[in-house]
């Protein structure tokens, strides 16, 4: 059980550490009826961190140490790895599709470099590490995985990032094409944050 120390009731404040504004948007869903005043980065005018970890969870910890920390704060880092492609992108995700000039773009190469390698293995995982900083500098971290397949084209216009482009095992749709409040429900991200709900947050 964890002390009192890292719990979060309600009206408590927390500051999501990241600019991404699909990443906060699924975070606001999730956290809603806990009824927190979430801030985020950009409240607070504090600088986007360069990610230098090895691992998601390192990145994960570089991005909540980025927080003042007077203030409880969470971030997230996450990424898509393909099983054929040596699990890449991985952490390197968002640059990936920045160097490639867009998420699209970045899809194309992927799929691309998997038919260059046999083109049969579309078998692809999303990951994610979430860490919670308290302000006695107490980090928790927390882990969430989904597993699936890509497909091209992509399809469908909700969610972000490599969305459209993956199909979670026992579903014949994208990411891209669930209803967003479905897709949260069900995500690396969500099976993350359940974990750290069940330990850290309360409803009242």
């Amino acid at each position: 059980m964890q002390s009192s120390e890292s719990k979060l009731g309600q009206g408590a404040t927390i500051v999501i550490a990241t600019y991404n504004k699909g990443k906060i948007a699924e975070f606001k869903s999730l956290l809603s009826k806990f009824k927190l005043k979430i801030l985020t980065s950009s409240d607070l005018k504090i600088a986007d961190v360069s990610e230098t970890g090895r691992t998601f969870e390192e990145n994960a910890i570089l991005k909540v140490k980025s927080i003042p920390s007077n203030y409880i704060s969470l971030s997230d880092d996450s990424g898509l790895c393909v099983k054929c492609l040596d699990n890449k992108p991985g952490i390197l995700s968002a640059r990936f599709a920045k160097n490639c000039g867009g998420w699209i773009h970045a899809m194309k190469k992927i799929y691309n470099e998997i038919l260059e390698v046999g083109g049969e293995n579309f078998s692809a995982r999303f990951l994610c590490s979430l860490a919670l900083r308290f302000p006695n500098d107490k980090i928790f971290l927390y882990n969430g995985e989904i597993s699936g397949s890509l497909t091209w084209p992509p399809r469908g216009n909700n969610g972000f990032g490599y969305d459209p482009f993956f199909i979670p095992d026992g579903y014949n749709i994208t990411f891209g094409e669930m209803e967003h409040k479905k897709k949260i429900l069900i995500d690396h991200r969500s099976i993350a944050l359940k974990e750290l709900i069940k330990l850290h947050l309360s409803d009242k």
